[in-house]
């Protein structure tokens, strides 16, 4: 099965150099210089890492094959693929959109919260989406405080989600309701006390 590394920005600068959108959790093996990664489409590659450039933000690359920014621009959309391999199907630490998408995600209690659509590699974190019953989309940070467990095996993963994040899971705001009714049965009662303090008729 192929796995997608990065798919290919725009241009930056003069000489070939293109950002990517990483779809790896190791990148400094995937995209190491002298890699030769294959492409989709597939008349695109194979494309040969001439230089790797990492920023706070985002990673660069350029490739042999494109060594000024025309032929950087006509890569822009391509994805780097792979073939899968036994360490990445072992990896405990990172997973690839293909090994979540269909899972059942479970509550910690035990309760269906739907099914994983997808995986999201965003700069911050990576962020599982989940589809709910009623065709809505939860967004979870997949974190192990959040996502305590994945089971392939079992197709499940088990998720600790915050209140309010599910829209089965609703905020739990009974108690500031309560909060509310109990003083308005204060205030209610006050005035009827202060109207004849004497108790008289």
């Amino acid at each position: 099965m192929l796995l997608t590394v990065a798919i290919i920005g725009g241009p930056h600068g003069l000489k070939g150099e293109v950002r990517l959108d990483l779809r790896t959790d190791d990148p400094g093996r995937r995209l190491a210089e002298g890699s030769v990664l294959e492409t989709e489409p597939a008349d695109a590659g194979p494309l040969t890492v001439a230089r790797t450039r990492r920023s706070a933000d985002a990673t660069y690359v350029i490739f042999e094959e494109a060594r000024d920014r025309t032929a950087a621009e006509s890569l822009r959309g391509v994805r780097l693929v792979v073939e899968s391999d036994e360490d990445e199907d072992d990896d405990d630490e990172g997973w690839y959109p293909h090994q979540l998408v269909g899972l059942r995600a479970v509550h910690v209690d035990g309760r269906e919260l739907g099914t994983v659509a997808d995986l999201e590699h965003l700069p911050a974190q990576d962020v599982l989406v989940v589809t709910e019953p009623d065709g809505g989309e939860a967004r979870v940070p997949f974190v192990a405080e959040l996502v305590p467990d994945v089971d392939t095996d079992a197709g499940t993963v088990t998720l600790d989600p915050p209140r309010g994040l599910f829209a089965a899971d609703p905020a739990d705001d009974g108690d500031d309701e309560a909060d509310v009714a109990d003083a308005a049965d204060d205030e209610g009662d006050d005035p009827a006390d202060a109207e004849d303090p004497t108790g008289r008729a």
